[in-house]
């Protein structure tokens, strides 16, 4: 059995975590394969909001094994904090995830370098959510880091002293203040805590399930323009947020990836700094931002605004050989009579482009909008993809001949109950999707 892997194409925030809780009835194993606490994983279901950060978002199905993979990086303080918020769901967590032995851990000081670094940029900031994610892959590249597994030795200490003194010694050189007495108090309880889990060779857990025929649904984090091989560098994240990260980020051979769920917006969203060439200004780009309640899961930082970008969005449909799209927040569209789509970037010389460049500045590349017709009405009692009102099926023939992929799912609502599936569309094991 094949892989199916599912992924924002777009800066992040595309309601992943909505869209894996939605599908995961249909999988026997959930795993999230980069990234780390500086995700924010939204579900909403029963009148409550849940948002997860380091753990797969199949945890509320407790039929489902949640796997967090070598490719992600680990912040025991925030994990122990997260458990311990999901305790009154009563969901047999102990039982049902799975932690990779090969999964860097995420130290106090990692968060401190991080803030550290991020301040000496000065208005050239990346806009980290500093939560460690950076320096503790600087660490795993550089060959420093410590994993999961380390905490089962017996020189765990040993180590982590070891690589504390080189941190202090670069929180010197920033002259960056380096109060660590409470933060090493909770890092270590949280060690504790964390050995209470199944920390597992997950590499074998995973191939043992594709060998055995379960179904298994790998969960990305952030988003394709934020890849640190393909994004808008440097306005990146420090991992592979691509498909193929799935294979490094769970240990999976090319040939066992299947369906590649794609995620985005029906418009677009970033957090942070970085080039964003659809960006809103004006009174459309306020409201979106309201009607969307577009602020950060992770830091509660306002979320910019801008109109969908077909450029950014036919290239992250291209590298990561996107099979199905699915489009979140459509609802969030119905409050204007007309709706833009950026088709082209127009540069300087007059010359269009549809390419995602290299180089993505802001003012250097104009966009380009073709103007569509909204549907300007509630969606709110919507429950069949075919009831869509016209001018809103309208707008998805047009991404669907422009992107030259279907959209199979479209979100009308924050709650898991709020998604509509296209009748008929087959999944690779050539079962109907209906409604789940």
């Amino acid at each position: 059995m094949s892989i199916d892997v599912l992924l924002g194409l777009q800066w992040g925030d595309e309601g992943k975590g909505k869209i894996v809780d939605y599908l995961a009835p249909k999988y026997d194993v959930v795993a999230r394969f980069q990234g780390g606490p500086n995700a924010g994983h939204t579900l909403e279901f029963d009148g409550i909001k849940h948002v997860l950060h380091q753990i797969p978002s199949g945890v509320f199905r407790p039929q489902i094994k949640n796997i967090i993979g070598n490719g992600v990086v680990l912040d025991p303080v925030i994990f122990k904090k997260e458990i311990l918020g999901l305790g009154q769901y009563n969901l047999e967590i102990k039982k049902n995830l799975f932690i990779s032995k090969k999964a860097q851990l995420i130290l106090p000081t990692h968060q401190l370098l991080d803030e550290a670094y991020e301040e000496a940029k000065g208005d050239k900031k990346i806009g980290s959510t500093k939560k460690g994610i950076g320096p503790t892959y600087q660490d795993k590249i550089a060959r420093l880091g410590l994993r999961v597994g380390d905490i089962l030795s017996a020189d765990f200490k040993d180590k982590y002293n070891e690589l504390l003194k080189a941190h202090i010694a670069i929180l010197k050189f920033y002259n960056y203040p380096c109060d660590l007495e409470t933060k090493e108090r909770d890092f270590f309880e949280a060690i504790d805590f964390l050995k209470k889990f199944n920390l597992v060779d997950s590499e074998y857990m995973i191939n043992d399930a594709i060998n055995s025929d379960a179904t298994v649904l790998a969960e990305g984090a952030q988003g394709s323009l934020l890849d640190v091989d393909f994004g808008s560098y440097p306005f990146v994240t420090s991992s592979s947020t691509m498909a193929a990260g799935a294979c490094t980020g769970l240990g999976v051979a090319p040939k066992n990836i299947g369906e590649v769920f794609g995620i985005f917006k029906a418009y677009c969203t970033r957090v942070g700094s970085g080039p964003f060439p659809t960006e809103l200004f004006d009174e459309a780009g306020s409201m979106m931002q309201k009607e969307g309640n577009e602020f950060g899961a992770t830091t509660g930082r306002p979320r910019r605004c801008g109109w969908l970008d077909l450029p950014a969005l036919k290239y992250t449909i291209m590298i990561n050989g996107v099979t199905q799209l699915f489009m979140m927040k459509v609802d969030v569209l119905s409050i204007f009579k007309e709706i833009k789509v950026c088709t082209h970037y127009e540069l300087k010389d007059g010359t269009c482009i549809d390419r995602f460049p290299c180089e993505i500045t802001n003012g250097k590349f104009k966009p380009v909008f073709k103007t569509f017709r909204g549907w300007h009405t509630s969606l709110e009692n919507v429950y069949d993809f075919d009831a869509l009102p016209a001018a809103l099926l309208d707008y998805i023939s047009f991404l669907e001949k422009a992107l030259k992929t279907p959209v199979n799912i479209v979100s009308v609502g924050p709650d898991r109950t709020q998604t509509i599936i296209r009748n008929g569309v087959l999944g690779e094991r050539g079962e109907v999707w209906g409604v789940i």
